[in-house]
């Protein structure tokens, strides 16, 4: 990849971070087809300050599975942190109903960070049967952030891409969420708390590249349009 195609958004997103993203999406490597449902773990920070974006996702995860079920479909893992130290992973999930419930069951709680559990965890998961994706939504980073890029450089290593959604673009964040995108071997994109619909593009688009690769990915963006139709006019023949 060239120095060019590794260069990330910054700030608030516009119509380009999101195409960046997208393209970094397309260009990691493609999901290995043994015939088992995709897996995709979703981690997203449940303190105080994110209670307005957890409700939001809660509401867009059923299409995210609906548009895996003809590419073999999808298992989703629900982790958040919240609190004094709190962290909690689901267990593995095949229904979008089972996930909205958990979700509309958890009420936020004021605390700091816990970024560096949710990868310890993602290894943990990816090391007993392959995760295809992991998903991380917040807005903060609280912690070492050496001690988190080791972490993502160990999925690196195990093919097990982080794509971090970043709500606001907050700066110092922004350089932290941008080295566990990278050492992971993922991408990253800030968004806007206000768009719905971009978050359910973002996140659909990385479900579909788990359950069926890049392949999956063009076509999802040839029925769906806007952005997402946009990457397929720039991976082209990469397949």
């Amino acid at each position: 990849m060239s120095n060019g195609d590794k260069k990330l958004p910054t700030g608030q997103s516009s119509s380009g971070d999101v195409d960046a993203f997208l393209r970094k999406v397309a260009l990691t490597p493609a999901a290995s087809g043994s015939g088992q449902p995709g897996r995709l773990l979703f981690a997203i920070d449940a303190t105080a300050s994110r209670e307005p974006t957890w409700d939001m996702a809660s509401h867009i995860q059923a299409e995210m599975f609906a548009e895996t079920e003809t590419l073999g479909g999808l298992e989703i893992q629900l982790c958040f942190y919240r609190g004094f130290g709190e962290f909690r992973a689901s267990k593995w999930l095949t229904r979008s109903t089972d996930l909205i419930q958990r979700m509309n069951r958890v009420r936020c709680l004021a605390g700091q960070t816990q970024i560096r559990k949710v990868l310890r965890h993602a290894v943990k998961e990816t090391k007993q049967r392959k995760v295809n994706a992991v998903v991380f939504v917040g807005d903060v980073v609280e912690e070492d952030i050496d001690a988190l890029g080791h972490l993502a450089g160990e999925l690196g290593l195990h093919g097990t891409p982080a794509f971090i959604f970043h709500e606001g673009g907050e700066p110092i964040s922004r350089r932290a969420f941008t080295q566990i995108a990278k050492l992971s071997g993922g991408a990253y994109c800030s968004f806007d708390a206000g768009s719905a619909k971009q978050l359910r593009d973002l996140l659909t688009a990385v479900a579909v590249y788990s359950a069926g690769g890049r392949r999956a990915l063009e076509n999802y963006g040839s029925r769906t349009g806007g952005k997402v139709l946009q990457l397929t006019h720039q991976i082209g023949g990469r397949r």
